[in-house]
């Protein structure tokens, strides 16, 4: 097995080499429009395809805590953290003019806002069980 390890390391190493070859001077990527969808340029749809699992990488935490109707395991602090963050990539967003940047990450804010929501909504409904 260890043969076949070395073998293909430098078959790996030599199709990056032709990889990087084909790169224009200074190994810049040329970002033409997308054929696709002709107000795009390709950086935008690799952008949007990105912004898509980064955003709703929450989502199953926040189903699984609405399905339970409890805010066991989940931690507030992360998803304020990341929300505040968020926020900054909102304005980095606008700064570059970046479309993909802007969208996904308002949406992404949005869904931490309803975690911790639900996990607040959840912690008074146990405080009021457990009172009443």
């Amino acid at each position: 097995m260890p043969r076949a390890r070395t073998a293909v390391t430098p078959l790996v190493f030599f199709l990056g080499l032709i990889t990087l070859y084909g790169c224009q001077e200074d190994l810049i990527p040329i970002d033409t429009k997308s054929l696709l969808f002709p107000g795009f340029h390709h950086s935008e749809v690799v952008g949007l395809i990105a912004g898509f699992g980064t955003t709703f990488a929450a989502v199953p935490d926040l189903v699984a805590m609405l399905k339970r109707r409890s805010s066991a395991g989940m931690n507030p602090r992360m998803a304020a953290i990341l929300g505040v963050f968020q926020i900054a990539w909102v304005y980095y967003g606008l700064l570059i003019d970046s479309r993909p940047v802007i969208a996904w990450n308002v949406i992404a804010v949005f869904i931490n806002f309803l975690s911790v929501g639900a996990y607040c909504y959840f912690i008074r409904l146990g405080e009021a069980k457990s009172v009443g």
